[in-house]
């Protein structure tokens, strides 16, 4: 399906293949678009999910020595860094941007020494929101946990005070609550531009 409705390519290695087909499918997927960048392209990996990529790679892996909490081989990590690491604009050439998943709060202490290691590493982080899927409020987007780091390198002065002054002022509010809210302005507005003009004008600004 994803193949018949997706303008990309798509390569996948599904749940009930071996682990050492992930890290070879991972490997090539990377090495492909590296030569494309190469190309001056500009190549969007979407990856699901980094955190099963970690946990191929630490089953597969030469045990190091050495555990990390919930049984993670620190060695295990490496590969996984290092595909998400490569994303990069290359001079006179094309650019990589990843886009990788992973997963929280699922029991699991190896999933959250995972995403711990990754967590922080991006340029921009979305978070979902269980609670807001249940409740069929969708985007199922937690605002408040997730933005976009050096954001002031991609918005103008207005927008960005708009977006500060709307974080300001729904700080004490719930996800659902926010998103409600966000959801109604969105429907009101044709554009970005009428968007941030209208919250502007709800929190004064000059």
């Amino acid at each position: 399906d994803m193949q018949r409705s997706v303008n990309g390519e798509v390569v996948a290695s599904t749940f009930d293949e071996p682990p050492e087909n992930h890290v070879k499918v991972s490997e090539m997927v990377l090495e492909r678009a590296k030569r494309l960048v190469e190309h001056k392209k500009d190549v969007v990996v979407l990856l699901d999910s980094i955190t099963r990529l970690a946990r191929a790679h630490n089953l597969v892996v030469p045990p190091s020595g050495r555990t990390l909490s919930g049984g993670v081989d620190p060695a295990a990590l490496h590969k996984p860094k290092r595909f998400f690491g490569a994303a990069r604009k290359i001079e006179e050439g094309g650019s990589l941007t990843i886009l990788a998943t992973a997963l929280i709060e699922t029991g699991s202490r190896m999933d959250e020494v995972i995403f711990e290691e990754f967590k922080g590493t991006g340029n921009m982080e979305l978070v979902l929101d269980r609670k807001l899927a249940e409740k069929r409020i969708f985007p199922a987007i937690d605002i408040k946990r997730s933005g976009t780091r050096r954001e002031e390198l991609l918005m103008s002065k207005e927008e960005l005070d708009a977006i500060w002054a709307f974080r300001r002022g729904f700080a004490q509010q719930n996800a659902a609550e926010i998103m409600e809210v966000l959801q109604d302005a969105l429907k009101k507005t044709r554009s970005n531009r009428d968007l941030i003009r209208g919250m502007s004008k709800v929190f004064q600004l000059d």
